[in-house]
């Protein structure tokens, strides 16, 4: 039995860190060969296998299976849907568990099924044989409070997104460049700004055709909240709860701030400064809005946004779209409110059917050691990837290719939704310059905000929070759009929609959310 080395991938608050070495592993796992079979769901493929092709195996598969002697078998229900939480109910529904459970949205069902039975508890199993997820959780406790099911167990493994800055300002600074205008340092400078954009051909076109502020997800409009001191979500997920400067869990669209932060997001909105079709143009918006050179300001994802100076730059002359630092809110608060989160609910747990428990834990291990870490995160050594001085370095082929290095990996069988570490120097390699450089601008400020990485609830708090929160979810998105699209008034109507919020439950909402929040995060 031949043994190799492997690391922890403690990840680091700042970018391209390399892992720490941590322990020694046997390899392979088993002498003869093993067959575990697999459940794995994701948007990106419905089975394990390559665009959910389960008769060709992922690349990676191949290469981890020659290492550990274990064979990871598709069993994958619901095919024929996108819809995890559908196939989940599906496999849960037959009885018939694979031996491991995997892909996106696992942790809800996992977590309330696992008490009953159904889920392996993954504690005492880590702390025997698994060095480098125990290394993981012990540098990183907080986070392995945040997988505990109602009972105090973990059931899952999880994928852990590494990296800090997600999302960004970006602005034309070729049209503030045009217009004699500095880059807006407060709310109040953006809205001239924005103005500016309106009235002033910025384009340069002679027609009053530029579209001020712009997202290709709606629900970035309703992030402007931020600007007077109000929030949006309290995690990576939009339209989350969040956790109060008092320790309390509350929803952001149920608090006075918002209330009069998003009357401020109508009269904007009212004044044309906002992309009239915010609602309806899609996730093309950001593709069509800067092609046809009318888009001035977003809020959007570093990497993938900086990368259109490239694209258009030989299209639109001077095309400059660079991120800026989030202006001072009302309250003076320069606040970055979207960051990666360090926990998914991702991953992969081990079912009550599974006889090989210990060696189906160890190799979760693997992935959580140096070399398993970066196939996990790279592919293949010497296939999509080699190692220089020390680093893992793409082949030029995969950073040039016209097809989006991530795509790229999922058909590797990397950086797919099992439970890993994820490393950034796989992002950062494919980060264009003006990016890389607004993520150094964004650190050099204290901008981000503490996260709520979620609860678990029992039976009773899950059958509550089922009961109510899908209407009233709803309501209050419904009735953000209509307020924003001029359809009633925030303020007047403020009363009114507050005590509608109690009628269909809210208080009941937010007292189980406390319950299990203390429950989990306090005890």
């Amino acid at each position: 039995m031949r043994t190799l080395k492997v690391s922890l991938a403690i990840l680091a608050t700042t970018a391209i860190t390399a892992p720490a070495f941590a322990q020694e592993l046997e390899l392979p796992i088993v002498e003869e060969p093993l067959e575990l079979t697999i459940h794995m769901h994701w948007p990106r493929a419905q089975g394990y296998g390559p665009g959910g092709d389960t008769s060709t195996l992922y690349p990676v598969e191949e290469a981890v299976r020659e290492i550990t002697n274990i064979h990871l078998v598709d069993q994958t229900s619901g095919r024929n849907t996108t819809d995890n939480n559908e196939a989940m109910n599906l496999l849960i529904a037959t009885g018939d568990l694979p031996d491991i459970v995997g892909g996106n949205l696992i942790k809800q069902p996992v977590n309330q099924y696992g008490p009953e039975g159904a889920f392996v508890p993954l504690g005492d199993l880590i702390e025997e044989h698994a060095p480098n997820i125990k290394a993981f959780f012990d540098a990183r406790p907080e986070l392995w409070n945040a997988l505990q099911a109602h009972d105090g167990n973990v059931y899952y493994i999880p994928y852990l997104p590494d990296g800090k800055y997600g999302r960004a300002w970006f602005i034309r600074q070729d049209w503030l460049d045009k217009l004699g205008l500095e880059q807006p340092q407060n709310v109040e400078e953006l809205h001239e700004v924005l103005v500016a954009f309106r009235d002033r051909d910025s384009n340069g076109n002679g027609q009053k055709d530029e579209v001020p502020f712009f997202a290709r997800d709606w629900e970035e409009v309703i992030r402007l909240v931020t600007l007077w001191d109000a929030r949006s979500s309290g995690s990576d997920t939009y339209h989350d709860f969040y956790v109060t400067d008092d320790g309390q869990v509350a929803h952001p669209y149920a608090q006075e701030a918002y209330r009069d932060a998003l009357a401020n997001v109508a009269q904007w909105y009212e004044e044309d400064l906002i992309d009239p079709e915010i609602f309806t143009r899609g996730s093309s918006s950001r593709d069509f809005l800067l092609g046809e050179n009318l888009g001035g300001v977003t809020h959007d994802w570093f990497a993938s946004t900086s990368g259109y100076n490239d694209a258009l730059g030989d299209d639109i002359e001077g095309f400059n779209f660079i991120p800026f630092l989030p202006p001072a809110s009302a309250g003076g608060v320069r606040m970055e409110e979207h960051r990666r989160t360090p926990i998914k609910p991702d991953g992969w747990a081990i079912t009550f059917s599974n006889e090989h428990p210990v060696e189906t834990v160890k190799y979760f291990d693997f992935f959580f050691s140096e070399y398993g870490a970066l196939l996990a995160n790279f592919g293949v050594e010497g296939k999509s990837w080699d190692m220089v001085d020390g680093e893992p370095i793409y082949k030029e082929e995969v950073l040039t290719s016209d097809t989006p290095v991530n795509s790229q990996m999922y058909l590797e069988g990397a950086q797919i939704y099992r439970g890993y570490p994820q490393d950034y120097r796989y992002e950062w390699q494919w980060t264009s310059q003006p990016a890389r450089e607004g993520i150094e601008l964004y650190d050099q400020h204290d901008l981000l905000v503490e996260q709520f990485l979620g609860v678990s609830f029992n039976k009773e708090e899950q059958a509550i929070y089922d009961r109510y929160w899908p209407s009233l979810r709803t309501y209050m998105l419904e009735r953000q759009q209509a307020w924003i699209l001029g359809s009633g008034d925030v303020r007047e109507d403020w009363d009114a929609y507050v005590e509608a919020l109690n009628d269909m439950g809210y208080e009941e909402v937010i007292e189980v959310m406390n319950s299990a929040y203390r429950r989990q995060y306090d005890g």
